[in-house]
């Protein structure tokens, strides 16, 4: 390899290296960074930089450097390859991670990718596409070690030793022990194989007391599995009880940060998954205005309740002052109790039938800071120098705070019931109950103490 001086900016070296067409050099500097220098490094090249970089390379280390990608960049990445190119990279990959490229891909592209991808390789690609995401079938691995129960200790040391270089990618911990037809028996951790008499039957060797999941196991299940207990890995089986694949812990704690990710951009507003600045302009532009539309009308339905008040609105103008306080405060009250339900509904501590004891749970501190919060603001409005404002403004305030706080712990809830994205729905929901009921508090309460408040 040819020693080349590394410049000040790293992408000025890689555009370097690919002006002088050393890729030996590209791919060993892309080994030796970390997987947001790599995100980096790739979102900064243009289009024919990248398909240089990855299809001059070798495979294996563009199957890396896709798999430490985002997988929305990643998806990017793949779709702007030959098919052929894509497919070789494709079938470097950890099964999981394929599952995760191949299901960000459209259909079509997904399908051709898998048309020239390895047999085998596309088999499995396909049955773990068949899962969701977010359960045990979409994240595990379908890479691992299992012999049936009726082989020696000595046949499965032979079998490590001659296949040697294809299981030293495998993430072996364990051997899986199965009935003759594939059935999962129980689990034989390698030392114990490695110190077991060789003519020893695996029947004899295999812990048969295995906590093990099924392919639909939720991922808020795997979560709480792996929080109870130090494994490494689960093996997973099919509804028929046949060993289909492993997940691994690191597997999961991944897909709950991704997930967490997720939930943060739709509680923004951005729909569709992950938003990255590289990505094509009118696709970013979509994701946003796909949200932002609903909540133009939401906002016009919410504003819509003072067009029926104008009258005291003119005749009150002090009234312009507190309502947007009003809302804002019972928006951020709901918002609280908001957040709480969905990181409670991550975590599994709370079901989507539990209406009443979020209610319960959420009522109390509705009551405690609604009476609060309208102490102040009425204060506040007394200090203006009108009692009945005061009284008309806190009365408000205190009772939308304890609407806002209610609805924001059981709509979390209602919609992840309804099969929806708690994350996404809520807040402007929220929001637009809100505003609504605030503005109508505060006008009626002035309509009817008009008198007194001019």
């Amino acid at each position: 390899m040819t020693a080349t001086h590394e410049p000040a900016e790293p992408i000025d070296y890689i555009s370097s290296l690919l002006d002088q067409k050393k890729y030996d050099d590209i791919e060993a500097y892309l080994n030796s960074v970390s997987r947001s220098e790599k995100s980096f490094l790739i979102s900064r090249l243009d289009e024919d930089e990248r398909t240089d970089v990855l299809t001059n390379i070798s495979t294996e280390a563009a199957a890396d450097l896709i798999e430490d990608l985002f997988d929305d960049q990643a998806a990017d990445l793949i779709e702007e390859l030959p098919v052929v190119d894509a497919a070789a990279i494709v079938d470097e990959m950890a099964s999981d991670e394929q599952a995760d490229l191949l299901g960000h891909l459209d259909r079509d592209t997904a399908e051709a990718i898998l048309e020239k991808m390895d047999p085998e390789e596309a088999r499995d690609a396909r049955f773990l596409l068949q899962s969701a995401a977010d359960t045990a079938g979409g994240i595990m691995i379908t890479e691992f070690l299992a012999y049936p129960e009726t082989k020696f200790a000595k046949n499965v040391v032979s079998d490590l030793r001659k296949h040697g270089d294809e299981y030293s990618d495998y993430e072996v911990q364990y051997t899986y022990i199965t009935t003759d037809d594939g059935k999962l028996k129980g689990v034989l951790p390698l030392r114990q194989l490695v110190l077991a008499a060789k003519h020893t039957p695996l029947a004899e060797l295999a812990i048969t007391k295995t906590i093990h999941v099924t392919v639909d196991t939720s991922l808020e299940e795997l979560k709480n599995i792996f929080e109870h207990h130090n494994f490494l890995g689960i093996p997973v089986t099919d509804h028929d009880h046949h060993l289909v694949g492993i997940v691994l812990r690191k597997a999961v704690l991944e897909a709950v940060d991704e997930q967490s990710g997720r939930s943060f951009l739709n509680f923004s507003g951005i729909v569709g998954g992950e938003e990255l600045r590289s990505m094509p302009l009118l696709s970013r532009s979509f994701r946003r205005l796909s949200w932002l539309s609903v909540n133009i009308v939401l906002n016009i339905i919410a504003a819509s309740v003072i067009a029926f008040y104008q009258e005291t609105l003119a005749a009150v103008i002090a009234l312009a002052v507190f309502l947007p306080i009003i809302s804002d405060m019972s928006g951020c009250s709901g918002n609280q109790a908001v957040a709480v339900s969905i990181r409670e509904l991550s975590l599994g501590q709370v079901k989507p039938h539990e209406l009443l004891r979020v209610l319960y749970k959420e009522a109390g501190i509705g009551i405690i800071n609604g009476l609060v919060l309208g102490a102040l603001i009425g204060t506040f409005a007394l200090l203006w120098g009108n009692a009945y404002l005061g009284l008309v403004v806190g009365t408000a305030l205190a009772l939308n705070s304890i609407l806002a706080v209610c609805l924001g712990g059981l709509i979390p809830l209602f919609l992840r019931g309804m099969n929806m994205d708690p994350a996404l729905a809520s807040s402007p929901i929220l929001t637009t109950v809100t505003d609504m009921c605030g503005f109508f508090l505060v006008l009626n309460f002035a309509t009817m103490a008009l008198p007194m408040l001019t």
